[in-house]
């Protein structure tokens, strides 16, 4: 028996979701994640394409520490979520702005507090430090997906260059929320150093090293110098932590407003 093919969404359907604020074309889960994760609040959310089907879509909802992602369904003339139909997008819509409690498989209800925005400057640091990778290791993007860091993290190795003797060392880096760690190596467990980035006033590349590909760290008591094995991987490495810094400032801005009001 000929499988029935999956519907396609209805281009008024398309034109609909384009011109929600909140929802993002290409975004995977793992990059929405990201993004919700390192920029978002308890309560953001966003709707996206599901990477399973063309007819599901997704609503990546964080939760305190976690993001979680809800299928909505696109039958043809009307969107599934959960026990709910709708028959339009906009009196989905509708629901979630009056019924903006969802429960999740842990039984937790979620608010949906703050619609995340498409038009955000970050999705390219993480997109392009992804599609990076596929093209170094000769793999499509889609190839990388079940490997891809679930959180706004990056990781790889990096020359280090030592405190008190300049030799340079390689050293495993892990960058997770507002902390670069670096480690022996990989298999290692245990960072020999946990840098707190609200204490970085600045990130640059650094010229003054007889190697190529170098940057620099600069806190109040060392500037640590680190160097990539390409300019594009130390270009990476530059503009995410850049982001990071800026994004600390802006909470530190927004904390001292709350104070001052």
């Amino acid at each position: 028996m000929a499988r029935r093919p999956e519907p396609r969404p209805a281009a008024p359907l398309e034109r609909e979701l384009m011109a929600l604020g909140w929802y993002h074309d290409n975004l995977t889960r793992h990059a929405a994640e990201a993004l919700l994760l390192s920029n978002g609040k308890d309560g953001s959310y966003l709707l996206r394409k599901s990477n399973e089907r063309e007819d599901l879509y997704s609503l990546s909802v964080r939760g305190k520490d976690s993001v979680k992602h809800f299928h909505v369904e696109y039958t043809g003339t009307s969107l599934k979520f959960g026990f709910n139909e709708f028959s339009s997008l906009k009196e989905m819509v509708m629901h979630f702005a009056n019924q903006p409690l969802i429960g999740s498989e842990t039984g937790n209800l979620i608010v949906l507090k703050h619609p995340y925005p498409r038009q955000v400057e970050e999705p390219s640091i993480y997109e392009s430090v992804r599609v990076h990778t596929a093209m170094q290791t000769g793999r499509t993007e889609s190839d990388l997906v079940p490997n891809a860091p679930s959180l706004g993290t990056k990781e790889g190795y990096l020359v280090k260059q030592g405190k008190i003797v300049k030799n340079w060392k390689t050293r495993w880096f892990t960058l997770h929320r507002n902390e670069l760690k670096y480690f022996k190596d990989q298999t290692a467990t245990e960072p020999i150093r946990a840098l707190d980035l609200t204490e970085c006033s600045a990130v640059q590349f650094d010229y003054s090293q007889e190697r190529v590909n170098c940057f620099c760290l600069v806190f109040p008591l060392r500037t640590y110098y680190l160097c990539a094995k390409t300019g594009i991987e130390a270009d990476e490495w530059i503009k995410i932590l850049r982001w990071k810094l800026s994004q600390i400032r802006k909470q530190l801005e927004e904390r001292n407003d709350t104070l001052s009001s």
